[in-house]
């Protein structure tokens, strides 16, 4: 399987932090989107971030940015879908895609990914850690519990995406579970830590300084 575009989810509201992008709250000697993009760049072909409002704020990173081709912030499917209309515009067949506040994800996230999807006619996986105490932040399903901004989707199932999110559908493994998705296993739970509260960045501060 040849490697695949990479999109940043960054479209969300932060309501849980005031507002404002997660991506751009300082950590480490940068902000933690520049430990995303240094995870994700060395495993996929090419980089956009999906974030909505100006797209000024995020020139530095020089990367593309795509907004939300449905309005009213329905959710990480918008963003899904607009990597997937963006990377069928590269030529590309499949993305994977990461959250713009989760800055320790695993660097063979993609290699995973794509090994647990190894067979589909449409690659369709999704990170999956064993149930602990994530289950609050996470979608779970018997002893696993899914990290819906962390997958692998097809271009392929584009055009399906859009009618779904145009019927209403806003639930990633709703999705994903009709098109047969799988999970990819992996055992730290502590690899998808996201920043959602002033108490998580301080948590990630000190993960990062250690």
């Amino acid at each position: 399987m040849s490697a695949p575009f990479g999109v940043i989810l960054a479209g969300g509201q932060a309501t849980r932090m005031g507002g404002g992008d997660k991506g751009l709250l300082v950590l480490g000697c940068g902000v933690i989107l520049d430990h995303v993009i240094a995870r994700l760049g060395p495993q996929v072909r090419a980089m956009a971030l999906n974030a909505n409002g100006d797209p000024a704020r995020f020139a530095r990173f020089g990367l593309p940015v795509l907004a939300d081709p449905i309005a009213d912030y329905p959710g990480p499917l918008a963003g899904v879908l607009a990597g997937l209309d963006w990377a069928a515009e590269e030529g590309g067949d499949t993305i994977v895609t990461v959250a713009a506040d989760t800055p320790f994800f695993p660097r063979d996230l993609v290699a995973r990914l794509q090994g647990a999807a190894a067979g589909m006619a449409h690659p369709l996986a999704l990170a999956a850690t064993p149930r602990g105490g994530e289950e609050t932040r996470s979608m779970s399903r018997g002893g696993l519990v899914r990290h819906p901004t962390f997958g692998l989707w097809p271009v392929a199932l584009r055009h399906d995406l859009r009618a779904a999110l145009e019927d209403g559908l806003r639930k990633v493994v709703l999705w994903t579970e009709r098109h047969g998705g799988r999970e990819a296993l992996f055992d730290d739970a502590q690899a998808f830590f996201n920043v959602n509260t002033p108490e998580d960045l301080a948590e990630a501060r000190q993960r990062a300084g250690a």
